[in-house]
């Protein structure tokens, strides 16, 4: 195998996928109050808006630059997805997430939307191996940052082994550190984004075995794991665990997965993880975010499946929605909304 340009990047068991309109910057800091040692992505920025924000008068730069990958010091480790097929404007994108400090980054070679594909990058490169492997080794060389790629096991329903092989083993080559592999084939024709969430099947199997036909590559399993028990089965032969949906819509459902998967001893009482002690810990980020300017709600919308399951959860979340959505609410929301809690038992 010819020389690895990427930095590796160090072992991580357990990650939250990138997922659109849901993994910004303030539902990562939600995550990162439930696991400290769980690896956070951003949603997928497309390298083509990097350049373009670049460009702009330096004040306008730097509002457009802190829009699309400004991020909270508490996030981190923290990697920047990229989208893009360009190995020039990816290495330029890689360039600066260096320069804001990111710990990695990432290339989505998964998203079937017609959206990415009319821009010919997402899942439809993975009928492109080369192009990915070019695209790999000029953010590495440009960033000197960990480089992993996200990707499917296949397109439109044509998964294999040989498939795997085909676009895997020349992209390890150009220097990819991990590939985080959706069990699922992307299918760019007659289905939508959401609908190819659960069509067509899993292939966990073939994940499995492409891991131990390839034991040399770091390969982490997407898709399908839904609670820590999956997870930690899949561990058995997988090098790490990506969760999606799973952790967006059941956030506290992930609250021991430092204790399970990473073997860090009971947490202190004062960090249970009760919702309410969810909310007060994220006051002092949305006490930062508020008085910069920013709309309480922005963060206050990953919030209502905190309290999936309890007694009255509803009506708390219609007053909690209500309270945070008002045109100058603040961190005290947090509080008044916590205290709710409490009070309840949670």
């Amino acid at each position: 195998m010819a020389t690895i340009l990427s930095r590796q990047a160090p072992p991580h068991r357990f990650s939250v996928a990138p997922m659109m309109d849901c993994t910004d910057r303030h539902f990562r800091v939600l995550m990162r109050q439930i696991s400290r040692r769980c690896l956070l992505y951003t949603e997928m920025v497309v390298a083509n808006a990097l350049h373009h924000a670049r460009r702009r008068p330096p004040a306008e730069r730097e509002r457009c630059l802190e829009r699309l990958i400004g991020f909270d010091g508490c996030e981190r480790p923290l990697v920047l997805q990229l989208g893009g097929e360009d190995p020039q404007l990816l290495a330029e994108a890689a360039e600066l997430a260096a320069e804001w400090g990111y710990d990695e980054l990432n290339l989505n070679v998964g998203c079937p939307s017609p959206r990415v594909r009319s821009g010919r990058f997402g899942a439809c490169l993975m009928d492109e191996p080369e192009r990915v492997a070019r695209c790999v080794r000029a953010m590495a060389q440009a960033s000197g940052l960990p480089v992993s790629v996200k990707h499917r096991v296949g397109l439109n329903g044509a998964a294999s082994l040989e498939t795997l092989e085909r676009f895997m083993l020349p992209v390890a080559a150009a220097g990819a550190c991990r590939f985080s592999v959706h069990a699922r084939s992307a299918w760019l024709e007659g289905l939508d984004p959401k609908q190819n969430r659960t069509v067509p099947p899993l292939r966990h199997d073939l994940v499995q075995t492409m891991k131990a036909r390839h034991p040399e590559l770091v390969i982490e399993l997407n898709g399908g794991l839904e609670d820590l028990e999956q997870c930690r089965q899949a561990l058995g032969w997988a090098d790490g665990v990506m969760v999606g949906r799973a952790a967006y819509g059941h956030p506290l459902r992930w609250s021991r997965v430092d204790q399970v998967l990473f073997g860090e001893g009971r947490p202190e009482p004062s960090a249970a993880l009760e919702p309410s002690r969810v909310l007060l810990d994220l006051v002092p980020y949305a006490e930062r975010w508020c008085e910069g300017g920013g709309r309480l709600w922005a963060l206050g919308r990953h919030l209502v499946h905190l309290v999936e399951g309890l007694p009255g959860a509803r009506r708390w979340r219609q007053r909690f929605t209500t309270a945070a959505c008002r045109a100058g609410a603040g961190a005290q929301s947090l509080v008044a909304a916590a205290a709710e809690l409490a009070a309840a038992g949670h």
